[in-house]
């Protein structure tokens, strides 16, 4: 859920979606699920002459299997958060194995 959440605070900004197919797409983040789709609008594939027929695409699903690294940029990361909250969902990890081992 720590990547969800961090992904739902990236709504509205510009990244840089990298596939697995070795394309990448620029565009705003509109919508994220839980499996980590993606939605963008505004879209433009960064390698434009090697797919062309992509030029006149505006909007974009992207299933979050296809997905190989998603490039933010650095004044939109807010990394205390992230650090606060992957302590906190790792203690609750501990804490719940160590409730599992005592019953």
């Amino acid at each position: 859920m720590l990547f969800y959440s961090f992904f739902k605070s990236l709504v509205g900004k510009e990244i840089i979606v990298e596939l697995k197919n070795d394309m990448s797409v620029k565009g705003v983040l509109v919508a994220v699920d839980q499996y980590l789709n993606l939605k963008l609008s505004d879209i433009k594939v960064v390698e434009e002459d090697k797919y062309p027929h992509l030029m006149s695409v505006k909007n974009s699903f992207i299933r979050g299997s296809v997905v190989r690294y998603v490039h933010l940029p650095k004044a939109d990361v807010n990394t205390q958060m992230l650090q606060d909250s992957s302590r906190l969902e790792a203690k609750q990890g501990r804490d719940a194995a160590m409730q599992a081992a005592q019953q």
